[in-house]
């Protein structure tokens, strides 16, 4: 495709946008190798297991202490987050004006 042969962009635009949620694609774009498999229902999943058990720590009817329930293990991305650099409005200005 960038040499000019092969499929058309808007056919490569197409299939990638139909690659399934858990493939590793779609987890590179998301943050890195740990989240393949990590599609939309086992979110889900992962979401409706910690609202079952702190539901069931908030109430139940404990003797003593509620139960040390973890949460549902996810994915992390090892990468930290950068911040882009903030710049004030006026260098935003030079930079669109031309101005220097």
């Amino acid at each position: 495709m960038i040499a000019g042969r092969g499929p058309s962009p808007a056919i490569v635009n197409t299939l990638a946008r139909a690659l399934p949620d858990t493939c590793l694609t779609v987890a590179l774009a998301s943050g890195g190798r740990e989240f393949r498999g990590w599609g939309v229902d086992r979110h889900l999943d992962a979401d409706l297991y910690d609202a079952l058990n702190q539901n069931t720590r908030a109430t139940g009817q404990w003797a003593k202490k509620a139960p040390d329930i973890p949460p549902y293990p996810r994915p992390t991305s090892s990468k930290p987050e950068e911040r882009p650099k903030t710049k004030s409005v006026a260098e935003l200005y030079r930079g669109f004006s031309g101005r220097k």
